[in-house]
């Protein structure tokens, strides 16, 4: 399976262009690649990510599908998973944080769109909790303040797409173990625990740094096992070149690209 992510290069000498922090969610279903928006929410971005580098959501699952609304994980996870002694349990969490809707720019809860869930009625309670936007629920902008988004979907709309539909659609199946999981999607219609739709969140991270001699130094985490291409376009609709193709190492890897080409956008691809 190939994947990617791009990014473009700010025409300004000297000035780093980053896009955001490049999270991906994988899942037996596929693969969900996030970018973060981490200039617009930082608070919720930040508490995102020390979550996921303190490891916090290690075997956590997605635990609440409302078909065509929206799919929700973050909030519980199975202890002992693999053994017989395997049991539900809450993710451990941190203090909640302050809503950040309407701090920097404002993105409404759109199709695709990552957003912070929340206690009901209280603005500024969200923990550990997100969840993903199956449709145009811009409803959710007024209530109590705003579901934060602090995400987008750039690859990946095709697993989001398989919850879109009421079960047993695409595969997927909802049971009721009684609330909080009383919506709880799963990949088999007898399922066991190793039917949940676990994910695990990779921080990919690419960053392009413009030097004082106009050159680019791409950066990116690195996927073990994986080929990765740095390639770049001028145009758009894309028509992409290769600059290097190079063997994941696991971890920040960078690629030179010594032309002084403010214009050159850049995406890091890899695949198997």
């Amino acid at each position: 399976m190939k994947s990617w992510m791009w990014i473009g290069v700010i025409a300004s000498m000297g000035l780093i262009a980053e896009a955001g922090t490049l999270a991906r969610f994988r899942t037996p279903l596929g693969d969900v690649d996030v970018e973060l928006l981490d200039e617009d929410k930082p608070v919720t971005v930040r508490n995102f990510l020390t979550y996921v580098q303190e490891g916090r959501y290690r075997d956590s699952f997605f635990h609440r599908w409302v078909p065509n609304f929206v799919v929700q994980g973050g909030g519980f996870m199975v202890r002992h998973r693999g053994t017989t002694n395997s049991v539900f349990d809450f993710v451990p969490t941190l203090p909640p944080i302050v809503n950040e809707y309407s701090a920097g720019r404002t993105y409404s809860n759109t199709y695709g769109t990552l957003a912070m869930a929340r206690v009901g009625g209280q603005t500024n309670s969200a923990s550990s909790q997100w969840f993903f936007n199956l449709k145009h629920n811009v409803e959710l902008d007024g209530v109590d303040g705003g579901f934060t988004v602090f995400g987008r979907v750039i690859r990946g709309t095709n697993v989001l797409n398989l919850f879109v539909a009421a079960p047993p659609a695409n595969n997927v199946f909802r049971v009721n173990l009684g609330s909080p999981l009383n919506e709880l999607p799963v990949t088999s219609a007898r399922p066991t625990i190793g039917d949940l739709v676990f994910f695990d969140v990779t921080l990919l991270q690419v960053a392009v740094e413009r030097g004082s001699d106009g050159g680019a130094s791409i950066s990116w985490n690195a996927e073990s096992n994986l080929v990765h291409l740095v390639e770049y376009t001028r145009q758009f609709p894309p028509v992409w070149t290769s600059l290097i193709r190079t063997n994941g190492n696991g971890g920040r890897m960078t690629a030179k690209d010594p032309a002084s080409d403010p214009q050159r956008f850049y995406r890091v691809r890899s695949e198997p």
